[in-house]
């Protein structure tokens, strides 16, 4: 009998538990204060004062914008930017007199000639709305004719002003107005890690932008032109890029493009261009007279190494040395003898040929100016009277 009152209560005692598990998870606000579950904890934020943005603080979309993109310098140069085609008709010697005759030639024309046309590709920049383009000399060398294409579509023939194969530039002419001109940008301010976009035609597949960093300044000796002064990039530059825009992120003429270091004929990330600095000044000369005059003083110049000076004991380890004079040239009619060592011109330093030539190219002919030179380790001045130099291709002689 115990027995079946004990399980009897078991059963109510698990009924009831069950009946108050259900209403506490289901319906707890039918118990009794004391049974309903405790609520949850609540809890609370920090609370902060809110901070007002500042009011020139941009958004993430427009910093995003201004880190990734440089549409803004690319839409700005683009317009300014040509492409350039060259045309040269060459005509052998014929063999064959009869090919010359004058009544051969009336009834089969030039159809036995070797008559050949060649056409060459690079780019330019429009510099001045009048029509002023600059281009590499290389570019338009030996070309019978000049045509270029602008960003619109329009072609328009194009004739060259004067050409400076020293710097490698050139400068056309195209006969409209309204252009739009690149403006110049200022090198001297640029610095190394500077972004820079380079804008041409390569290869011929049309306009083309690259990006980049300047990766180094004031590159010379080199071996590519007489003055040199190149700004180096790793913006992608290949054959067709030449004549080209090298602009800053703002849109701005930096240089004109005109070589790389290749070892296949495409870019491995080392370019060079002349800077816009050096760029105006050549085309206001050329613009001006049809040519660029430039001091010269009639000497072949040598590095002075740190070898050499130890070598013969000298007592400096920078200048120039006088390799060579040309006979009845400005320096030779001053003094000047082969072993000088040139330190300084008119109070400025030579520490090396590539200054040397700089110096001496901004001077003007029929000045007389105060040269400094080294002779047997003792000092020397001599005041010379600079020339004209001559047109690229002339030897000097000892």
């Amino acid at each position: 009998m115990l027995n079946k009152l004990w399980l009897v209560f078991a059963q109510a005692v698990t009924i009831l538990l069950a009946l108050l598990f259900i209403f506490a998870t289901l319906r707890p606000e039918w118990l009794p204060a004391r049974l309903a579950p405790p609520p949850p904890p609540q809890v609370e934020a920090p609370r902060t004062a809110p901070a007002e943005a500042p009011a020139s603080a941009p958004s993430a979309g427009q910093r995003s914008q201004a880190i990734l993109s440089y549409s803004a310098a690319a839409d700005r140069a683009i317009p300014a930017v040509v492409n350039i085609f060259t045309t040269m008709n060459a005509r052998g010697p014929s063999e064959n007199p009869l090919f010359n005759d004058p009544l051969f030639r009336r009834y089969f024309g030039d159809q036995f000639s070797d008559r050949q046309q060649t056409n060459s590709l690079g780019s330019g920049v429009i510099v001045s709305a009048d029509g002023h383009v600059l281009t590499n000399a290389h570019v338009v060398e030996a070309a019978d004719e000049i045509e270029v294409l602008l960003s619109t579509g329009i072609r328009a023939k194009a004739r060259l002003v004067g050409a400076d194969p020293e710097t490698d530039l050139a400068v056309l002419k195209i006969g409209m107005d309204d252009l739009p001109a690149l403006e110049f940008g200022d090198p001297e301010t640029s610095k190394i890690g500077d972004v820079v976009l380079a804008i041409g035609n390569p290869f011929g597949v049309g306009q083309t932008v690259t990006m980049g960093i300047i990766s180094a300044l004031g590159r010379t000796q080199l071996g590519i032109n007489t003055f040199e002064n190149f700004i180096q990039t790793d913006a992608a530059i290949n054959p067709g890029n030449s004549g080209g825009a090298l602009v800053d992120t703002e849109g701005r003429l930096l240089g004109i493009n005109t070589a790389i270091y290749s070892r296949t004929g495409g870019s491995l990330g080392i370019g060079f261009a002349i800077p816009a600095t050096t760029a105006r000044q050549v085309m206001d000369q050329i613009v001006a007279t049809g040519s660029v005059t430039r001091g010269y003083i009639g000497v072949e110049p040598q590095d002075l190494t740190p070898e050499l000076a130890e070598a013969f004991r000298l007592p400096r380890k920078e200048g120039a040395i006088v390799a060579g004079v040309m006979r009845g040239g400005p320096a030779d009619r001053a003094g000047v003898k082969v072993g000088d060592i040139l330190v300084e011109v008119d109070g400025k330093p030579i520490p090396n040929t590539a200054t040397m030539l700089d110096v001496i190219a901004q001077l003007r002919p029929g000045d007389a100016v105060a040269f400094h030179f080294l002779r047997d380790s003792k000092p020397v001045t001599l005041t010379i009277r600079i020339g004209k130099r001559p047109a690229p291709g002339a030897r000097l002689v000892e």
